[in-house]
């Protein structure tokens, strides 16, 4: 099991903009959103299959604790409330289902995946994926 434990930065970013229309966020709200989301600082605490993770940019943070393996409560990237469920989908990539708790919408996950001190996160919504890489600090 790979060691995700780390503070870290974002070096690039592809298909964020096309990520939140799939999820029906308006034009006005995108750009706020592309803007705050351009400079993320993730927090990484892990203990074995124990996780937390807190992201802040210049408008939100957001906070999340999960076992892998146990459902957990969460908001997708545009703020909705889901039901979430992590596992392991190889040893270095923890592959994370969210199911809505109200309402309709596409299909979202997330998939977080460690090469060295580099993570790959990738956003999905149906077929819409936004990659994002960061770097160990």
């Amino acid at each position: 099991m790979s060691n995700f434990a780390g503070t870290w930065k974002m070096k690039s970013s592809q298909n964020f903009d096309e990520l939140l229309k799939a999820l029906g966020v308006n034009t006005m709200l995108r750009k706020v959103a592309g803007a705050a989301a351009s400079n993320p600082h993730v927090e990484i605490n892990q203990d074995g299959e124990q996780f937390y993770i807190k992201t802040s940019t210049s408008v939100r943070t957001t906070e999340i604790n999960f076992h892998i393996g146990e459902e957990f409560d969460e908001e997708t990237v545009d703020g909705r409330k889901c039901k979430s469920l992590a596992t392991w989908e190889s040893e270095n990539k923890i592959y994370c289902q969210q199911t809505l708790v109200d309402g309709d919408g596409p299909k979202t996950f997330w998939t977080r995946e460690l090469n060295g001190d580099e993570l790959t996160l990738i956003f999905g919504a149906d077929d819409v994926v936004c990659t994002r890489l960061y770097i160990r600090e």
